[in-house]
């Protein structure tokens, strides 16, 4: 017997590898997994079912590391009282963030930790899940074309400027 919303015979389910950032597929109950689908799969459901919820997902997660300059909705934060810098100086600073998490000296969390101007940095910039329609426009579509642990390049709002990161 299948399971009518993803096609996957009963006890499997789909999970997605962190380390190939690619579905795959997982027995809860024999604790078998496989690259491809197990036997008895409904393939033309399981298809419509990842195209549906794995890459056009309604809710996603993700960290950001927020940078905020003199133009930004609220030009301040818990570091700073009064944000002066330019949107340029803002652009420049996370610049330098951007190419620190590329080099591997820091993740986007740490950082996030210590120089995000948004509150979530007590959560290593960590914004939970949100659905459509409830971030700034320009962040919604940056944060739902990423894949399962890739970062953004820089994204501009009415917030400032930011690195996201797609956490799930």
């Amino acid at each position: 017997m299948t399971n009518t919303f993803n096609g996957l015979p009963r006890n499997w389910t789909i999970k997605i590898s962190k380390t190939h950032q690619s579905e795959y597929f997982y027995n809860k109950e024999t604790q078998e997994s496989s690259w491809e689908p197990p036997s008895g799969t409904n393939l033309e459901a399981l298809g419509e079912y990842i195209k549906k919820r794995l890459h056009d997902p309604e809710q996603v997660r993700c960290a950001h590391l927020l940078v905020k300059h003199k133009n930004s909705r609220k030009p301040s934060s818990w570091k700073e009282p009064q944000i002066t810098r330019t949107k340029e100086e803002a652009i420049e600073k996370l610049r330098g963030f951007q190419k620190q998490i590329l080099d591997g000296s820091a993740t986007l969390g740490q950082l996030a930790a210590t120089e995000s101007d948004c509150s979530s940095h007590a959560r290593n910039g960590d914004l939970g899940l949100f659905g459509r329609k409830t971030m700034h426009p320009s962040f919604e579509r940056a944060a739902f074309a990423l894949q399962v642990g890739e970062i953004s390049d820089i994204v501009e709002s009415d917030s400032g400027v930011h690195l996201i990161e797609r956490l799930g």
